[in-house]
């Protein structure tokens, strides 16, 4: 059985092994710079930058979904940015990943978003598919861009 539930103090540690997995995999575990003081201070602030929710299979967090929100003004609606969503190996396939998912869209439905996005990596296929399966689609009309700043 999968729980899905918002870090809370103590779940730091787990938390940070999880974003540090999903950074080796993506590739950017050299400029990965999150601390557990950072998740710290997010679970303490009134308005933190992120949200973090864990999925827990036998008293293991063995994924994660971290969010965040960007006003719009075309709409006068929020967006919720699922920044990422990552389930160990061992647990893909245990409904862990579609938990954190439907999590992810309750919290939009609750704070009257309009949409949820997403990045995905060009060659994750098996994203891809569970994206679909979970409803989403490509936004074929728009290009990612960016300025480096550093």
């Amino acid at each position: 059985m999968i729980e899905v539930r918002p870090m809370t103090r103590g779940d730091e540690p787990r938390a940070l092994e999880l974003m540090r997995a999903l950074a080796r995999f993506e590739g950017y575990l050299e400029d990965f710079a999150v601390t557990e003081g950072d998740l710290a201070a997010a679970l303490a602030s009134a308005n933190p930058p992120f949200r973090c929710r864990l999925a827990w299979s036998d008293g293991v967090a063995v994924g994660i979904a971290v969010t965040y929100r960007i006003d719009w003004t075309f709409d006068l609606r929020p967006t919720l940015v699922l920044k990422e969503l990552f389930v160990e190996h061992e647990a893909r396939g245990s409904g862990a990943g579609a938990a954190l998912f439907a999590a992810v869209e309750a919290e939009a439905r609750r704070i009257g978003a309009s949409r949820i996005r997403w990045l995905v990596l060009a060659g994750n296929d098996k994203a891809k598919s569970f994206y679909r399966s979970m409803g989403g689609r490509v936004l074929g009309e728009w290009e990612q861009w960016e300025l480096p700043l550093g």
